[in-house]
């Protein structure tokens, strides 16, 4: 029988086998639940009850046990109901054997992404014929995806290897708040390489007078200001929300949809304010990205021949692969009908442009840019660059 933090915390997990072997009915359980818990001899078993909420995929390895230790709250039909001060991330619920695998997989994984886009900062920063303003954007970029999956894949590997679930409230609260801040920082940054595509293209001989290093900072500055602003706004409602009863969190990280599926008070509030603020940061950088690869493509189809048009498209091709990928993930997740939601994609499209779109946008800017590549070389002292 192995019992995680007794005293102070909600959760408790049982090994079905040891259980099982023991062949314990649910009072004698409860009574040495307590016994063990409480340090008596037969406490009374009113406060274990087992929790009706339990995935299917939960229960099948362990049995779940909620105690109450919070204060107690009115709830949306008026009855005192116990506010929920940790949360269980149920994850990718599957054998332990392949939990271990999912560990070296994500892992591998973080370590990857680690180590290419630092590779891209340092680059980038090191080499003076890159500092430019597309190379300052594709830096701040990699800085984000190193956010990115810093802010997620630490506490999935900790659930992978040892197994521990559970995230208080205030860690819950923090891992959605720099979510969130990282979502709306990418969403207008990537519209801010928009506008530099889009001057380098249509603009070509004022390039270098209007994309100046100074506006460059000033837009980079300006997504991750509007991003975090924004993002303490929702999070401000979100916390203010009380939960209670269920604390099962039907995914890897807290996000805002499985979060307030378990609120217990009227949350309609928060809702609008996650709406508006959403809509803001999201549509209004897709319509200026929509606008600047408008102006984009008119400038294409106006040059006379195909060589020229194919080299003006390739120069933004890498970064429209980027914001397609991005907003597609975005809006299957968190857009589509409810009669096709399901949790298990919603899980696995959050893996893509949480784990897996920060691999490979680096990769989509880099592999096909042979400037870029032959500094790196040149920093990591493979080769020296031939003109």
């Amino acid at each position: 029988m192995v019992i995680s933090k007794c005293k102070h915390t909600e959760v408790f997990y049982f090994k079905t086998q040891k259980i099982s072997r023991s062949l314990l009915s649910p009072g004698v359980l409860r009574n040495r639940l307590a016994s063990l818990c409480t340090q008596t001899p037969h406490p009374s078993p009113a406060p274990f009850s087992l929790c009706p909420s339990c995935p299917a995929a939960l229960s099948s390895c362990s049995l779940l046990f909620c105690r109450p230790t919070a204060p107690k709250h009115r709830g949306m039909s008026g009855e005192n109901v116990t506010k929920v001060s940790t949360f269980i991330l149920v994850g990718f619920p599957t054998a332990l054997g392949l939990q271990y695998l999912l560990f070296l997989l994500f892992l591998f994984t973080y370590l990857f992404v680690l180590v290419e886009n630092l590779a891209i900062i340092l680059t980038v920063w090191s080499s003076a014929s890159l500092r430019r303003p597309m190379y300052y954007f594709l830096s701040s970029m990699s800085f984000l995806e190193i956010w990115y999956v810093s802010d997620i894949t630490p506490k999935m590997l900790e659930g992978f290897l040892l197994q521990r679930k559970c995230i208080s409230f205030v860690g819950c609260m923090t891992q959605l708040y720099f979510f969130s801040s990282l979502v709306c920082t990418e969403c207008v940054l990537l519209a801010s390489m928009a506008y530099d595509r889009y001057v380098a293209i249509c603009h070509p001989l004022r390039y270098h007078v209007l994309m100046t290093p100074g506006l460059c900072l000033q837009l980079v500055g300006f997504s991750f200001v509007s991003g975090f602003t924004i993002s303490m706004i929702k999070v401000y409602f979100i916390s203010s929300v009380t939960f209670c009863g269920s604390n099962i969190l039907n995914h890897f990280f807290c996000d805002i949809s499985p979060i307030l599926k378990l609120a217990c008070t009227d949350f309609s509030t928060a809702e609008l304010v996650d709406f508006i603020l959403a809509f803001i940061i999201l549509v209004f950088p897709l319509l200026a990205t929509v606008l600047s690869y408008g102006h984009i493509t008119l400038a294409v189809l106006c040059i006379p021949s195909a060589t020229g048009r194919w080299r003006a498209f390739s120069t933004c091709a890498s970064h429209l692969t980027v914001v397609t990928i991005f907003y597609m993930a975005m809006i299957f997740t968190y857009v589509r009908p409810q009669a096709i939601d399901s949790r298990s994609s919603n899980k696995l499209i959050s893996a893509v442009y949480t784990v897996v779109t920060p691999i490979i946008n680096p990769l989509i800017y880099c592999l096909r840019n042979k400037e870029f590549k032959d500094e790196l070389k040149k920093a990591l002292g493979l080769g020296q660059t031939s003109y």
